[in-house]
This record gives C-alpha cells, sequence and structure tokens, in this order.
C-alpha cells in the first residue's frame, strides 16, 4: 500500500481535481485506488446508495477510481448552518449542530476513529489519495489538526502542495506556506504543483527555479487552465458552469474525468510521483 496527500496554499486552490485527476491516473495504470479526506466542510452533498452524506467532492473522486460513493471516503462532514456553526455528519450520518469552538474540542475524540477508518483502507487498496483542507499554514487551527499535516502523520504519507497561479501570488503562498509549518511537516512536502496556468510557460522558468532554491522542494508540475464540466463544492469558482446547476449524465461525467486526467499525465512529472510513493511507473 501507498499514499499520497495533496494539500493546497488555500482553498480553491486545486486540491479536489488534482486529486480526481491523480486517481483517474492510478486507476488507468492499474492500481486499485480509493479517495479520502478526513473532514470536509461544503453546503454542498452527495447522498450515497444506502443513504449516507458525503462530500460531492469525494462521490466525483469515487467515479474517478472506479468506485460507488462510500462514508469511509470522507469520515466527516461539516454543513455549514451559520455563520458559526455547522451540522456535524459522522460516517454518513447527521448528529447535531456545533459552534465552530465546540467542534474544535470535540475533533480530539474523532481523531481515533479517523486512524482506525484509514488502516482499513490502507489495508484493501494499493493507493490511498488524501486530500487536505483550506491550507496546512492555518495557524490558526493546526492544533489536534486531522486534516491536514495532522492527516499525512497519521497515513506517514508524503504530501504535494498545489497553488492557484490564476489568482496571482502563487510564488509568495508556497513560500508563505511552506515556511509556516513545523520542521518535521515541511519534510513531508516532496513537491509543488502549480495549477491553472494561462499563457507561456517558459515565462514561469525564472520563478520556479528561484522558488525550488529557497524551499529546496522541486515543482513538479504546471497544470494549464482547463475548462471541466466536473461540479465544484467550493464558493470561489472561476465561472458559472451548466454542471453545477444541470444533472450529468455519467458519460458526460466520464468525458471530463479523462480529459482532466490526461492534462495532468502530460504535465506533472508523474515517474517523480510514482517515486516517492515507492512505487513504479510501468
Amino acid at each position: 500500500m501507498s499514499s499520497i496527500m495533496i494539500q493546497g496554499t488555500t482553498s480553491s486552490a486545486g486540491k479536489s481535481l488534482m486529486s480526481t485527476g491523480l486517481l483517474r491516473i492510478f486507476k488507468e495504470d492499474g492500481y486499485k485506488v480509493f479517495p479520502f479526506k478526513s473532514q470536509n466542510m461544503s453546503s454542498k452533498f452527495y447522498t450515497t446508495e444506502d443513504g449516507k452524506k458525503i462530500s460531492t467532492a469525494q462521490a466525483l473522486q469515487a467515479m474517478a477510481a472506479g468506485l460507488k460513493p462510500h462514508q469511509d471516503m470522507n469520515p466527516i462532514l461539516l454543513i455549514p448552518k451559520s455563520n458559526d456553526g455547522s451540522m456535524v455528519v459522522i460516517d454518513g450520518e447527521e448528529t447535531e449542530n456545533m459552534a465552530a469552538r465546540e467542534y474544535f474540542r470535540y475533533r480530539i475524540a474523532l481523531r481515533e476513529m479517523i486512524e482506525k477508518k484509514y488502516k482499513k483502507i490502507e489495508a484493501e487498496n494499493d493507493i490511498v489519495v488524501i486530500e487536505g483542507a483550506g491550507s496546512p499554514a492555518e495557524i490558526n487551527l493546526k492544533e489536534n489538526d486531522i486534516v491536514n499535516m495532522g492527516m499525512a502523520k497519521i497515513a506517514n504519507s508524503p504530501v504535494l502542495l498545489v497553488t492557484d497561479i490564476d489568482r496571482g501570488g502563487a510564488f509568495a503562498a508556497l513560500y508563505g506556506t511552506v515556511m509556516l509549518l513545523e520542521p518535521d511537516e515541511r519534510v513531508r512536502i516532496k513537491g509543488m504543483i502549480i495549477n491553472k496556468f494561462r499563457g507561456d510557460k517558459s515565462l514561469l522558468d525564472s520563478g520556479i527555479k528561484m522558488i525550488e532554491e529557497l524551499l529546496n522542494i522541486p515543482v513538479v508540475g504546471v497544470i494549464p487552465y482547463i475548462d471541466l464540466e466536473l461540479v465544484d463544492e467550493d464558493s470561489l469558482i472561476d465561472r458559472d458552469k451548466r454542471c453545477n446547476t444541470e444533472k450529468q449524465s455519467d458519460e458526460e461525467i466520464e468525458e471530463e474525468l479523462n480529459k482532466l486526467a490526461k492534462a495532468m499525465r502530460d504535465n506533472l512529472d508523474m515517474d517523480y510521483i510514482y517515486e516517492i510513493m515507492d512505487l513504479k511507473n510501468d
């Protein structure tokens, strides 16, 4: 078993799509793969065949992996109900509304459940693709973390850090994120991905060289800006998309998933990614 974790410099940096694309690539390469996000916050959710609620992102990732959506893919879902409170969904079942401060105390008790669930998933699959939430450098939220570096430690997983260059400030975001981490957390970041780039990639060369020298972490891919009709769960979306309001057919989703996987395979150093997971890219 191996794993790879995708973390981001911000919300909407591309964590969900990078995870989705990698799941499809690993599936195409013959591996048994499984998506996992220990905790997600979203006003949108997907209801599984047996009535369990999980995030729409993990439901889409299940399709990319050739699986049916299951509550193990997203053990904790927070559905916002106010500016300071959410419905806490555990294992697909609604429990109770909690204020943010109350939940931060409560999540300490959830770590054992997350560890147990992850170990079961780990034993049953070749590769687990783990998605983080927000940013690992949200220093006010790091205590007792179970979704970013705390989850990377549970899984003992290498991390790829993705940033959205279309919004600007990508190099500062990469540098600031890494430097706000503890030394033992920084060493888990094995590569950086620049997402949503438009234009001549050679214009990035000097910036890539500088950020690699500053952080001693390689940039393993520059993903071009792609128009994809895949449902968003984040409010920070780039454009209105038909798929966010109209139901898609499975065939349409499959076409978009393959489009995403091809763009990522063409623009990521997949040999290096397999290497940091101690797997072969055949």
